[in-house]
């Protein structure tokens, strides 16, 4: 039965009426917000006393959850169980950040172990490279890793690899990391003239090890490595390349000697790998503790996650205010907007975490949703955004959600030492702007003229105690839990990506037909002659 045809949701219609001419600012009038609208959980407190929400709205959305039964989806999730019914699938990407003692069973085994052994097949390959003892063809220690992958293989481990970027061990070898993801060759062959190729690995990163963006880089790359060093291309592979994959057969096909497989379960969707072996190019930027702190950081969400009562929940609270601002606000655009430099690939991993995870419109039982599922997820670093697009969001005919992440204290060591008061001033004044904007996309003003702000903007506030592995790994989690209530909820697999696959199909069928110089004529008519005119004017 879909969601929008169960009387809560039909309450909280009508309870909407209630609220809807009542600017969130008159909310503020009956004092204790912050009290009533905040919570806090393993260093991370939720504020959402600036949502166009009452104590009535936040009771009958709880009461949504319990009609959807969220708390036993919740368990279910912990446990690893069967949930991804469309991919015939278990779900385990929170048992790659589960401890040793933990026991998760899989076709009636406990795969702990096994995931267990895989970090540790990690951590030897980190303590290779960040101890200069992984040489290349000719001997030279490897200074550089590039990171081929796209999705999931890329947009995490390059979000987390910047946000930490500073927890690099002094006494390790200061490796320097890249990636590469678009089809196009532009991100490869911008990296490569800087590159010695005696001294470069490169991480082959692919859930499945066909996808065609990822195998062409890996395929440039190796080009690049023979022709510059003149050695036999199993020789090569052996020192310069690394596979990570759930497809063991393809990375020994392609010439990855076992030694050089990194694998992961085939039931961690791409978006939710880069705690196991995806993971691979963050420990070596951050080095193999720091990179099991993050994993710690995740686990603590995880247990709050299951533990915490449904009113008290993060993620759970995170995922109800969107349900209300998109449901029954009618709020299509979610912007995120980090106040931290540190942060600036935390949006474009968030929007494939939430659209690639919810972008659905079909439910779990094939019934067609007639009702909004995700909203539009984008953003960016937030001092940027001030000189950006703040505008629309202040005075725009659009209304937009926003979630605000800030750090309380500042990055964890500030060098040159001479510079720290400098750097802890610039840091108030970045809280003092983030604080700010939120009030007035709040408030508004009483201005008639052209400078009018009309405020009743909802927002979110998610402050940081600080920047940290454990942090940033709770963080993430926070919001894979969010979209993972809200899939519940509407009644979506927040784990398949179908739409996905079919792009895949199509243009895999099209490079076909572009290649063989057969078979436009049977497409549409504006494909058809897009190809004839690329043909006809194509240098070759």
């Amino acid at each position: 039965m879909l969601i929008n045809k169960k009387l809560i949701w039909k309450v909280l219609k009508n309870h909407f009426n209630e609220l809807k001419d009542i600017h969130i600012k008159t909310l503020f009038n009956k004092g204790h917000r912050f009290k009533f609208f905040s919570r806090e959980a393993v260093g991370i407190t939720l504020d959402f006393s600036k949502q166009k929400i009452s104590l009535k709205t936040l009771n009958l959305l709880l009461e949504l959850a319990k009609e959807a039964e969220v708390s036993k989806a919740i368990n279910k999730l912990m446990s690893g169980n069967y949930i991804n019914v469309t991919e015939n699938r278990h779900v385990l990407h929170t048992a790659l950040r589960s401890n040793k003692k933990a026991y998760i069973e899989l076709n009636g085994k406990n795969i702990i172990p096994q995931i267990h052994a895989s970090l540790n097949k990690m951590s030897n390959i980190v303590n290779l490279l960040n101890y200069g003892k992984w040489k290349g063809v000719n001997g030279k220690i490897i200074t550089d890793v590039v990171n081929i992958g796209v999705g999931g293989s890329d947009l995490g481990p390059k979000m987390i690899s910047m946000a930490l970027r500073g927890f690099m061990s002094a006494d390790i070898c200061n490796i320097n990391v890249h990636f590469a993801s678009t089809i196009d060759g532009t991100q490869l062959f911008d990296i490569l003239p800087n590159l010695n190729p005696d001294t470069t690995l490169f991480i082959y990163s692919s859930k499945s090890f066909t996808t065609i963006d990822t195998q062409i880089n890996a395929d440039t790359a190796l080009i690049w490595l023979k022709n510059n060093l003149n050695k036999p291309e199993d020789i090569i592979k052996k020192h310069h390349f690394i596979g990570v994959s759930t497809n063991t057969d393809k990375m020994t096909k392609w010439g990855l000697n076992k030694e050089n497989q990194l694998e992961f379960l085939d039931e961690v969707g791409g978006r939710y790998s880069l705690w196991g072996a995806i993971g691979l190019i963050i420990a070596i930027r951050i080095g193999m503790k720091n990179f099991l702190r993050l994993l710690s950081g995740a686990s603590n969400m995880d247990e709050h996650f299951r533990s915490a009562s449904l009113e008290n929940n993060l993620p759970v609270i995170l995922a109800l205010i969107g349900i209300w601002n998109i449901n029954f606000l009618n709020i299509p655009s979610h912007v995120v907007l980090p106040y931290d430099g540190h942060l600036k690939f935390l949006p474009s991993y968030l929007q494939q975490l939430e659209m690639e995870s919810n972008g659905k419109s079909i439910t779990n039982d094939s019934q067609l949703v007639d009702y909004f599922t995700c909203p539009i997820i984008w953003g960016e670093v937030g001092p940027n955004g001030q000189h950006a697009f703040y505008q629309l969001l202040h005075q725009g005919t659009q209304s937009v959600s926003c979630d605000f992440i800030v750090s309380i204290n500042p990055y964890h060591e500030i060098k040159p030492e001479y510079l720290r008061d400098r750097l802890n001033m610039q840091h108030l004044l970045v809280l003092a702007n983030c604080f700010a904007q939120s009030r007035i996309l709040m408030l508004g003003n009483n201005d008639n003229s052209h400078k009018h702000y009309f405020g009743n903007k909802p927002s979110s506030t998610i402050l940081l105690n600080t920047i940290s592995p454990e942090i940033i790994g709770s963080l993430i989690a926070l919001y894979e839990h969010k979209v993972f209530v809200q899939g519940i909820i509407w009644g979506i697999n927040s784990f398949d990506q179908w739409g996905v696959e079919l792009g895949k199909k199509i243009a895999n069928e099209t490079y076909s037909i572009m290649t063989s110089g057969h078979g436009a004529d049977i497409l549409d008519d504006s494909s058809s002659n897009l190809i004839k005119y690329v043909w006809n004017n194509i240098k070759n």
